[in-house]
Parts: C-alpha cells; sequence; structure tokens
C-alpha cells in the first residue's frame, strides 16, 4: 500500500506552514522597524552631537559685536543669542541657537523713516507679514539726529500706542552719525491682526541740524520688526542655528539677513518641559531670567532626543558644560 496524505493531513501541514510563515513575517517585519528606528536614533544623536560641539565652541569664544553689541543678546531656556567670531573671519557674527517655536514660522523686516521738520514725527508701517497665528513679535528701535540735550527725545508709538521714550537722559548725541539707544518692545498685541504702523515723535526743542544719510533733519528712526508664528500640532520640534554676518557703515545686522540651519530634528526638551539652556554666575549660581544677560559667565546645555518619543525606549540625552572667556570672573 502507498504511503501518502490524507486530506486532513494535508490541511494541517498547509496551517503549520501558514503560522511558521506569518510568525517568520512578523519576526522579519518586526527587525526591520526596530532597525529604522535605530539608525533613525543614532543618525538623530549623531547630528546633535556634532551641533553641539560647534555650539560650545562658539559660546566659549562669544564676544562683543562689531556693532558694540554686548555679548549676550538674549538668554531664555529655549533659545540663546550672543555674538562671535564662528568662522573665523576676523568679522563677529550674531549667532541664534532655538528650539522655540517648534516648527512654526517666523519672519523679520527692517524700514527706517525721517523727519525734516522741528519736533518733527515720521511712521513706517508693516503688513501681510503673517502666514500662521501670531505667538510673539518684537520691534528694537533706534534713533539719530539732534538728541544731545535732556529736553531732546523721541516717543515710540505702535498704531497709537506709547510704546516708551528714547533718548532719556539724554543718553544719545547730536547728530552723531549712526544709530542710537537701541531699545526692544514686545509688540504682539499690535501686531495680531497681521497690521502694524510705528510712529516716532520727536520733542519741540529736536531742531533741523543733522545731516547724515538725509540732509538737513531733525530725526529718523529704524524699526528692526521681527514676529514668531504659532506652530501646528504637526509640526516637530527642530533644533535651529541662526546667523548674521555684520554689514552696512555703521555696522548692522539685519534680522531679514539671517541664514537659518537645521542642527537636529525631534528634539524632546519643550515638550518635557526642560530648558535646553541655563545659566550661572561666576560662583556657580543659578541664574532668574532678569539676571542672566548681565550676570552669565557660565553655561549648562541640555537636549532630549527621540525620533519616536510614544514608544520605547527613553530620550537619549546630551549635555554639555561651557564657560565663556570674554566673561569669566576668575582670572
Amino acid at each position: 500500500m502507498k504511503n501518502s496524505f490524507t486530506l486532513i493531513e494535508t490541511l494541517v501541514s498547509i496551517t503549520i506552514f501558514a503560522l511558521a510563515m506569518g510568525v517568520m513575517s512578523g519576526l522579519i517585519f518586526w527587525g526591520y522597524r526596530s532597525y529604522a528606528y535605530t539608525f533613525q536614533q543614532a543618525t538623530a544623536i549623531n547630528e546633535a552631537r556634532k551641533g553641539v560641539e560647534v555650539m560650545v565652541k562658539g559660546i566659549r569664544e562669544a564676544r562683543m559685536g562689531d556693532d558694540g553689541g554686548y555679548i549676550i543678546e538674549k538668554a531664555e531656556d529655549y533659545e540663546f543669542i550672543f555674538y562671535s567670531d564662528i568662522d573665523k573671519d576676523e568679522a563677529v557674527e550674531r549667532v541664534r541657537y532655538f528650539i522655540k517655536p517648534a516648527g512654526g514660522g517666523q519672519g523679520a523686516q527692517t524700514d527706517q523713516c525721517v523727519s525734516f521738520s522741528s519736533g518733527g514725527s515720521c511712521s513706517i508701517s508693516f503688513s501681510n507679514f503673517l502666514e500662521e497665528t501670531l505667538e510673539s513679535a518684537q520691534v528694537k528701535v533706534s534713533v539719530e539726529g539732534d538728541l544731545d540735550s535732556s529736553n531732546e527725545t523721541v516717543d515710540i508709538y505702535a498704531d497709537g500706542v506709547n510704546l516708551g521714550t528714547l533718548c532719556v537722559g539724554s543718553d544719545c548725541g547730536q547728530c552723531v552719525g549712526f544709530w542710537q539707544d537701541l531699545t526692544t518692545f514686545d509688540v504682539t498685541s499690535q501686531a495680531s491682526d497681521n497690521s502694524i504702523q510705528f510712529t516716532a515723535i520727536a520733542s519741540s526743542k529736536v531742531g533741523v541740524f543733522c545731516d547724515w544719510q538725509e540732509e538737513s533733519h531733525s530725526l529718523q528712526a529704524k524699526f528692526e520688526f521681527s514676529w514668531v508664528e504659532t506652530p501646528g500640532p504637526e509640526e516637530k520640534a527642530i533644533f535651529k542655528k541662526g546667523i548674521i554676518d555684520p554689514s552696512g557703515w555703521p555696522i548692522g545686522y539685519p534680522l531679514e539677513n539671517e541664514e537659518i540651519f537645521i542642527i537636529s530634528e525631534n528634539i524632546q526638551n519643550e515638550a518635557r518641559g526642560i530648558p535646553v539652556f541655563t545659566y550661572y554666575d561666576g560662583d556657580h549660581n543659578l541664574l532668574g531670567v532678569s539676571d542672566r544677560i548681565g550676570k552669565t559667565t557660565l553655561m549648562h546645555l541640555k537636549l532630549m532626543i527621540n525620533v519616536n518619543p510614544d514608544k520605547p525606549p527613553k530620550d537619549f540625552i546630551l549635555e554639555s558644560d561651557t564657560q565663556i572667556r570674554n566673561l569669566k570672573t576668575n582670572l
């Protein structure tokens, strides 16, 4: 009698083979997914590590800006702006590291106005600059003109709201030929409708004596307007670097000339509520927001990286400390 499989045996064999193939396919698929995650995570960590090395070196060698600006311009939990000759070309760049906003849009525009009458005023406007919802906006204002006396001042307005007064004191000079009394104002509420008008109004004693850039003027005002948009919920937190080369005369750092580079994606600091930057004085005391610009000499940097934060393993953490050499107090 010939040996042969019965129909039942054949069906059982096919079922066992199908189950085995399903298990093998699942293991192979799991292996590929695990490898893909490991590769992506390793790539993100390597990119971040290289970026941190460059960042630490630049911060360590920070110095005064070519426009006379202080070494540190901004010192927040998720954004740090400073000046450093990062490319060794004898020109000091304005360098900005930030992860906020997490992919949201941002921009900057600069314009200036002039008054040719005593005690006069001038205005400029910006509009249609938003693509998404506004998160924050600020303007840096500087002036030039007949501003050397205590009764020669300039009031700054945004959409009719008085932001403050420049050259109080007087902190300015007469027809000096460069921008003076650079002051930053928050204008988020005024810019939220995608349009904003800035006005500079000189006091009555400001006379027509100056000829820098424009002949026979009393006042010039420069407005450096910048904004940040709220990111969409699907956008990733990306650690970025912004660089502005010095230009013009007098030397300045136009915000619209900023070049943005991606340092690393998949940064989880903001989602975890963990600062990227923390600041310390020369005695290693942790500094609050109001003391950071004037007292920082040491910094701690921390990046939390995870290409898939919803699944294990946990975040990979990169940390480094750096001391700003030109602000050392233990010389």
